[in-house]
């Protein structure tokens, strides 16, 4: 006879949030969000499962971080030729894809595997206040990270 509850895919019942990104910090934020993809939210938890809900993130572009990271901090991208990396300072990123910086701190607290990348996929991040899944009738989400 097994008492301990495993969880099926079937199981999972998911909801749609929105967060707004304005002033908070970039980290926290991810960390919490990254919560909320897996489902570890959730009674139901299990680490072979996607249990998480869809998250919406808007104004990605007045996320704040702490210290001098907008001018040290460097993302990097290589095009594979001899001579091609490429570097671009967080204030660079910040103004021309603020979204990209959310969703690669979020995705790097994701498990690396085929799971990981299913539950990137619930992941939608926008610039300004401006979505468009309001058929799917999101929820706020407000979160208190202080």
């Amino acid at each position: 006879m097994r008492t301990t509850h495993i969880t099926k895919p079937a199981d999972v019942e998911r909801k749609w949030y929105v967060v707004d990104a304005t002033d908070l910090n970039l980290g926290r934020l991810s960390s919490e969000v990254a919560r909320i993809l897996r489902g570890k939210h959730k009674p139901i938890f299990a680490p072979n499962v996607d249990a998480g809900d869809y998250v919406i993130i808007v104004n990605a572009d007045k996320i704040k971080v702490t210290g001098r990271k907008l001018d040290q901090k460097i993302y990097v991208r290589h095009s594979g030729y001899f001579g091609g990396r490429k570097e671009v300072k967080m204030r660079d990123m910040q103004n021309k894809k603020p979204e990209y910086i959310i969703t690669h701190a979020i995705k790097g607290m994701l498990p690396k595997n085929n799971l990981g990348r299913q539950m990137f996929t619930k992941l939608h991040v926008y610039a300004g206040p401006e979505h468009k899944h309001q058929a799917q009738q999101p929820e706020a989400l407000v979160l208190n990270l202080e």
